[in-house]
Formats: C-alpha cells, sequence, structure tokens
C-alpha cells in the first residue's frame, strides 16, 4: 500500500485526518482507475463501495423521465461518493457517472461502516462534508428554479473547473445541456452571450474571473470572502465549523 499512501494527500476529505486514523484507512483501501462515462451506480442499486477520487471527478444525476436527466452534484478530490453509507443507507436514488477520468481510492462500504465506528476524526471529517454537500444541492435547486441558463452554465463550468485542476478542458454542447437538463439551443445562446461578454475561446479555455462574475449565487456575499467559486467558498463555510 506505500504508493497510496503518497498519493492519498490528492484527496482533500481525507488529508486531514490524523495519521493513525489517515493509515488505518488506507490499509482498507485500494486504488482503482476512472474510466470516462464509467457508470459506479445505478439509481436505486445496492450501495457496494464509497469512492475518494484522487483526480478525475463523478457525475451525480437523477434521471426526469425516459429521455431526459439533470445532474445535481460534480465530486472530484475535494470529497466522497457514497454518502447514503455513512448515514446506514445502502441505496441511492442517482446515477453515478465518471465524467472526468482520473483515479479514486474505492472502500468497501461494510469496511468504511466499520471505519465510521472506529475513528471519531472520520465520522467528523464525513459528518462536515455531508452538510458541505447538502448545501451544494440547496444552492443547485435555487439556481434550477431561479437563474437563467446562462449563469447556470457559468456555475458550473466554474465547478468543472475546480474539479479538473486545469485552466482548459474540453467538453461538448451536448454533454453541456444534458448536465444542465435544458435543449442544446439553449446552451449555444448561453455561450454566445458568454462570448460576447469577453470569455474568449469559451469552450476551450475560460476566463475564471469572468465566470465568477457571471455565475448565480443565491447566498449572502457579505460574510464569505470576495471573488470565490461556489466550491471555494463551501470550502471556507467548512473551514469555519
Amino acid at each position: 500500500m506505500p504508493s497510496i499512501h503518497r498519493t492519498i494527500v490528492a484527496n482533500r476529505l481525507l488529508e486531514v485526518l490524523p495519521k493513525s486514523d489517515l493509515c488505518q484507512l488506507l490499509d482498507r483501501c485500494e486504488r482503482v482507475e476512472l474510466a470516462f462515462g464509467e457508470i459506479l451506480h445505478s439509481p436505486m442499486e445496492r450501495l457496494k463501495h464509497v469512492y475518494f477520487p484522487i483526480s478525475g471527478f463523478i457525475s451525480l444525476s437523477m434521471r426526469l423521465n425516459a429521455s431526459a436527466s439533470l445532474e445535481v452534484a460534480l465530486i472530484g478530490s475535494e470529497g466522497m461518493f457514497g454518502i447514503p453509507l455513512a448515514l446506514g443507507v445502502d441505496t441511492s436514488p442517482v446515477r453515478a457517472a465518471v465524467m472526468g477520468a482520473g483515479s479514486a481510492l474505492r472502500l468497501d462500504g461494510e469496511l468504511f461502516w466499520r471505519q465510521l465506528e472506529q475513528s471519531q476524526a472520520l465520522r467528523s471529517e464525513i459528518d462536515r462534508y455531508v452538510f458541505v454537500h447538502l448545501s451544494q444541492l440547496e444552492q443547485a435547486t435555487a439556481c434550477t428554479r431561479f437563474h437563467v441558463v446562462e449563469a447556470r452554465l457559468a456555475r458550473w463550468l466554474l465547478m468543472l473547473q475546480d474539479r479538473a485542476h486545469a485552466s482548459t478542458f474540453h467538453i461538448t454542447q451536448e454533454l453541456l445541456a444534458a448536465m444542465l437538463g435544458v435543449r442544446r439551443v439553449g446552451v449555444t445562446k448561453a455561450a454566445s452571450s458568454l462570448q460576447r461578454r469577453d470569455h474568449e475561446r469559451f469552450i476551450l479555455a475560460h476566463r475564471r474571473r469572468a465566470l465568477v462574475r457571471a455565475h448565480c449565487d443565491p447566498r449572502p456575499r457579505s460574510r464569505e470572502p470576495a471573488g470565490k467559486s461556489p466550491e471555494a467558498a463551501c470550502r471556507w463555510r467548512r473551514r469555519q465549523l
């Protein structure tokens, strides 16, 4: 397991654990490669594993009908997939698919539950992450209901950029439309609008500051650092706990 011990610092949820708790957890994990498009979980199937991404990211989506779905969350190296298991539930209504290829630490669900019982530090950290995750879901719900596609698109691209750990990435308008739950023409119009606002090379290289100005954020800003993306703001709130 020495290679796992060297790379775990890439997962920010686990890197804050005390060394003894961290080593005990790592000894029970296996490192796996995540392939783009790989389905990690289908709705209401039994959850068998939790995943702590090291690189790459996982998309969680809800099916709306036979032909449409809506993305509800993105999970990268800041977190984990498998929250229901931490709450004592072994199913989930979401579809989990790999949207960015990379690697992750995978842990058997039963072993994860045992670790939670044995490590108060792990339990506390997971509880904080659950709070942040729920806060993001609440923000996404408000965003979907009240904000225009342009602002939603800017917010989604910021989230993607945070998890890709890169300022440049490639993505199709078809995929963006599927993630936002809108028609492709809606993404085309929103992208054109952002381009007119000096978002040069919009689909290939995104100017972070411009996206931050354009994204929707229903939360009060007065007590949080200025210029933060949704994920950076959530990390700031998490540190205040």
